[in-house]
């Protein structure tokens, strides 16, 4: 790697996710490859789900930090495949969401699970680290999180699901 990939990678750290502003595209896993042709900086990005309503933000805020940071020419290529999985966030995005009060996904998911798919398990939950939590709904403020509450210390939290 040269030392101005090395360079966007440090930019593309600070990026963060608009729907969830604790964590950086790059924690999040959404980040893929950086890389120079024709002169300009390519960055590739796979989103979370082919629907996030987030990629154009991301798109415009990946270019936007680049270009700030000195970059000629930056360019944003989507690649869909493979597609994009929690297991490819970072243990520090799931720190960050821990302590921001969303529960981070399991560390290994299957890569064929849906966001719309119903969580297999309770998560624990983020304030108290309480087993026992309860599904209220399949969906958060976002497609990708479920709504829980916590019987231990009766907050309800969201959970980012096992994608």
């Amino acid at each position: 790697m040269t030392s101005s990939e090395e360079r966007a990678w440090t930019c593309l750290e600070e990026v963060k996710d608009p729907e969830i502003p604790v964590v950086s595209v790059v924690d999040m896993g959404i980040v893929r490859k950086v890389s120079w042709s024709d002169g300009g900086l390519i960055v590739q990005i796979t989103p979370t789900y082919s629907g996030c309503p987030a990629m154009q933000v991301i798109e415009n805020d990946i270019v936007e930090a680049l270009t700030r940071d000195g970059f000629d020419g930056v360019r944003v290529e989507t690649v869909l495949s493979p597609a994009w999985t929690t297991d490819w966030m970072s243990e520090q995005g799931r720190r960050n969401l821990k302590e921001y009060g969303i529960a981070p996904p399991r560390k290994t998911c299957a890569s064929t699970r849906s966001p719309f798919a119903e969580p297999d398990m309770a998560q624990p939950c983020p304030f108290c680290d309480s087993a026992q939590t309860e599904l209220r709904s399949m969906f958060g403020s976002t497609a990708c999180k479920a709504l829980y509450y916590c019987d231990g210390c009766h907050q309800p939290f969201e959970s980012f699901k096992c994608i």
